[in-house]
Parts: C-alpha cells; structure tokens; sequence
C-alpha cells in the first residue's frame, strides 16, 4: 500500500500554484470544500489562475471577487437557485474583458478533458457545428477521409490540478464515486499534476467499494477529509458508507442575492474567509440546519417541502404555464409520431414540459423514457421539486450515469430516437437559439448542455414565453443551432418549420374573437416577419389536470413565474 495522502484541508490545497489551470469538478455535488478553501488561501493575492468549471453556478463569483481568475474555461455561467438567471458578477467581467472566458458545450467541455486523459491528439464530437462556438481555438471541422459531411474535432485540454468531492477514499488515495456523475472524473485523470480530493470520510480498506472506484491512487495528490464537503450542493451516497444530504437551496439563493448587493463581502467574510477549517463552517451552518439537509436526501422529503408550500391549484394560468401546457402537448405528440424512446429535458420550464409530455404520451400508451445531462436514464420526476438534478430524482431511474452516456451516446445514437425540449433567451425564425450573450451589450449564461442536444437530438421543440426580446430575426450569437428545431411553443402560439426551414405560425390558443386578432396579438411581439399558415389550429386551454401536474411539481412557481 502507497504511503497516506491524507491531509488537512489547507495543505491538500497547497498543491495548487499560482498561475494554474484548476478544474473544480461540478458532478452532482456541485462545489467542493477545497474550491472554498482555494479562494480564502488566495483572496487578494492575484494569482492568475485559469478556472475550469463545467457550471459556474453562485459560489463561482467568489474567484471573480478575490481577484483569483484571469481566465475561466467553462459550460455554464449564471445562477441555479431558486432559478436559472444571468449573474451579473460573470457579465461584468466577460463584456468588461477584465475575465477572458471560453464558452463551451457541456459534452464538448468532457471530451477536451477526454481526449487529455487518453492521451489522444483529437476527439471527434458531434457537437458545435453551426454554431459561434465554432470560432473556439480547440475546435475544427476538416474533411473526413472516408467522405460525406466534415468531422469536428476537439483539441485535448489538461488543467494543472483537479479539485473534486467524492464519498470516500483509502489513505493511499484511491476515490469512489456514486453516480450520476456529470462530466465525470475526466479532469482529474487528465490533470498534469494530479487531483486534490475532498471526502466525507477516509476507510481504511476501499475493497469493499470497488467498483465504484473511478480515479486511482498515483493520479492523487492529497486526501483531505472535508464532512459535508459538498455544500450546499448535495451529496447522494447510496452504497457508500457516509450519509447522504441533499442541496442547500436556501444557501445556494443566499449566496446569489449576496452576489447582488453592496456588502457581498460581509456575506464571504462570514462564510468563506472566516472559518478556520471545515469543523468551523459546518458549526456555523448549526445542527439543525445540517439535520435538515441529511433529511432532505430522503426520497420521500418532498412530501416535507409540499407541506410547507402547497399548490395554489386556484391561481389563474399564467403565461408560462400556458406555453408550458401547449409544449408538453406538441411533445408528447411528436412523442406518439416519432416513436420516440426518451425525452431529454432542458433546465427550467423546458424540463417541467418534458415531464408533462412524458405523462401524456405514456396516458396514451407510448412507452418514452426521461432522461437528462446529468447522466439520469428512465427517471420519475419528483413533486415539489423542479429541478432536473434533484437528488431525490435519483434513486427512481433505472440508469444512473455521466454526461457522456447520455449527450454522446444515447442521444444521437443509432438506436435510439429522442426528443428535445428546449428554453431560449432568444431565437430567430431559422430555431437559431442564443443563450450565451448579446455581444457588447448583454452576457446571458452560456450553452449548458443546450448544444449538445440540438447538435444530435432526433427533433427539438423550444418552448418560451412570446417577446420581443425573445424573437428576433438572426441571434447574434449562436448557441445551438437550429437545423434540428421543428418547432417554437409559445403561450400566444405554436411556430413550426415551413419549406424554407423557417417559422410559421401554425396554431394560437383558444380565446376571445376571431382567431384574426391573435394571429395579430403574435405579430405584435414577433421579432421576424411572421408567416402565417393557411389554417390556424386553435389550441383548447390548459386543463386542470394539466395545470395541477406543473403546479406539484413547481409549487413555489420558481420556473412557472407569473411574469410574461
């Protein structure tokens, strides 16, 4: 057995250099004590690193705020909770240049990492063709010499050291993952140096939990046992000997307003830059607190958050419940058409649509899976809880697995036809989404997994509330392409693609007057010139079945505002 790696936290750290590439690996944890451990060693001091972060979500604005980042390579910047919305902390310094970034796909952001580890010169990748993405240095579309279309390739990408947050490892340094695990442990496997691991508990024989092993010992350069280590992302520890907790909203939505306002740094002095080590961060979150979040990893503690926040099953539909209804109508539709195995839902709205259209099309007998990008297979949704990550989701799929599973191999793959479900900042007549930014003028959040799906889904419909804003005739940036969207649901109504691979507007709901004046309601707001089909469809309102299945899922209307 190799000699004990195990640490404390701030000497595990010590490991990472000034002027470093550092990967803090998302998973489904999302955060790891030693990404907080490195800001409070460095706040101030400048050292220049390169962050590496599939999803910078709240708690990645304190390397923007210590002055620790000059360059961040990442799949996602913005907020999760209480939802997904743009940061300004990340807008700033992107549109300012004070911060270089690099916009990735979360597939393609894996298969750099892939190809690193492998010790490959190139990946191939379905991903980021036709897209602004294209531009990137680590990509190229060449010919392919067995003919047909151009083949995209990805150059490797291999960060210095990998910071990551796992169950348990041995002294030696061997690390065991529980599953979903998002974009894997590929970082730290292609990490010039190695890995530096956080866990809630160091065993002594790693035997008995070996084929959940994923990073072996000569690839770790410290072990630091960190009890919640995790927080406030969440940890699912089924088959593990640790306790399992699950995410810390009320944290995770603190720290974003915290991020918004004048005395943000109170905020991190309190819980970053004060705590002596983990002992002292976990005693300030209290027992209760921490009691709370071990019953929060329940499959059944929903049933908690429904009790404390029941639906209003009497409120009037709202405009986002409108376009969330008709979506998972035309869905579950395409679903019986297609004969399609799965449905992949997008964050948001997208994924409440996804969940409704599953639970129609299978009310009419078809059999279609759930499946989302943080590698769930055939999973239930769980009510009172909107999010696609939710851990309590986990224990109900008959797969658990990584991005690359799901994005590069079952969706696009040979025998399986799936379905995408779609959110848009904007879109243009061609289905051209853009949620990455508006050059010069705004950064949104970035691609997510977005591109990946309309990169090699069978079919994806978009579903958003009709603006202005929303609608225009060409996105400036190209997140996902549009070749694979078939149609825009809308609460004022249903665009699908025409001869000329453009939108026209097919359907409206149901309403007061002539379907005339809705047809203009929707020219009003539409950013292109709008084609109208021969025959308008009008689409019958939301039912209370349907209303009432949206409204257990997301009861505290986190995804279904009332706003337009």
């Amino acid at each position: 057995m190799e000699a004990s790696k195990v640490v404390s936290l701030a000497d595990a750290v010590a490991h990472v250099r000034p002027g470093d590439a550092v990967h803090v690996v998302t998973g489904h944890g999302r955060w790891t004590a030693a990404a907080r451990e490195l800001v409070r060693c460095h706040w101030g001091s400048d050292p220049a690193f390169t962050l590496v972060m599939l999803s910078l979500s709240s708690l990645g604005t304190l390397f923007f705020r210590g002055g620790l980042v000059r360059k961040v390579v990442t799949g996602y910047s913005g907020d999760v909770f209480p939802n997904f919305t743009p940061n300004p902390v990340f807008g700033d310094a992107y549109l300012s240049g004070a911060v270089e970034v690099e916009h990735w796909s979360f597939l393609t952001f894996l298969q750099r990492l892939e190809a690193a580890a492998r010790g490959l010169p190139a990946v191939v990748t379905g991903s980021l063709a036709g897209s602004s993405m294209e531009a990137n240095a680590g990509f190229a579309a060449v010919p392919s010499p067995f003919g047909g279309e151009p083949v995209g390739l990805l150059a490797p990408f291999a960060p210095d050291v990998a910071l990551l947050h796992a169950p348990i490892a041995d002294r030696s340094g061997n690390v065991a993952f529980q599953p979903p695990l998002l974009e894997g442990v590929w970082g730290a496997l292609a990490a010039r140096r190695g890995a530096v691991v956080t866990v809630e508990a160091v065993v002594d024989d790693i035997r008995p939990w070996s084929h959940l092993v994923r990073i072996p010992a000569h690839r770790v350069l410290a072990v630091a046992e960190a009890p919640l280590g995790a927080h406030p992302g969440g940890l699912f520890a089924r088959d593990v000997p640790v306790e399992a907790y699950g995410e810390d909203i009320v944290f995770w939505a603190e720290a974003r307003d915290a991020s918004r306002r004048e005395r943000f740094d109170d905020w991190l002095r309190h819980w970053v830059l004060d705590p002596a080590d983990q002992t002292d961060y976990v005693d300030r979150l209290g027992p209760e607190r921490v009691a709370g979040l071990r019953r929060r990893a329940a499959p059944d503690s929903w049933r908690d958050d429904e009790a404390a926040s029941p639906p209003d099953l009497d409120a009037p539909v709202g405009a986002w419940e409108r376009a969330t209804v008709l979506a998972a109508r035309h869905v579950a539709d395409r679903i019986v058409a297609t004969g399609a195995h799965a449905v992949l839902a997008g964050a948001g709205v997208a994924n409440l649509a996804s969940w409704l259209a599953v639970r129609l099309a299978r009310d009419g007998g078809a059999e279609v899976a759930l499946t989302a990008e943080l590698g769930l297979w055939d999973y239930e949704p769980t009510p009172a809880d909107p999010y696609v990550f939710n851990h309590r989701s986990f224990p109900t799929a008959t797969m658990l697995a990584d991005t690359e599973t799901v994005l590069g191999m079952l969706v696009g793959g040979p025998g399986t036809t799936t379905l995408g479900c779609l959110g848009a900042a904007q879109i243009d007549r061609w289905g051209n989404v853009n949620s990455t930014e508006v050059p010069g003028r705004a950064f949104l959040v970035g691609s997510g997994g977005g591109n990946d799906v309309a990169s090699a889904a069978d079919e994806v419909v978009v579903v958003a509330t009709l603006t202005p804003r929303r609608t225009t005739e060409e996105v400036p940036y190209v997140t996902s392409p549009g070749r694979r969207v078939r149609a825009l649901v809308s609460d004022l109504g249903t665009f699908t693609k025409g001869e000329d691979e453009t939108f026209v507007l097919t359907a409206v709901p149901v309403g007061d007057g002539p379907v005339t004046d809705r047809v203009a309601r929707v020219e009003a707001v539409c950013g292109w010139p709008l084609q109208v089909a021969a025959a308008v469809e009008e689409q019958p309102a939301p039912t209370a079945a349907e209303v009432e299945a949206l409204r257990r899922w997301d009861p505290e209307g986190r995804f279904l505002r009332p706003d337009g």
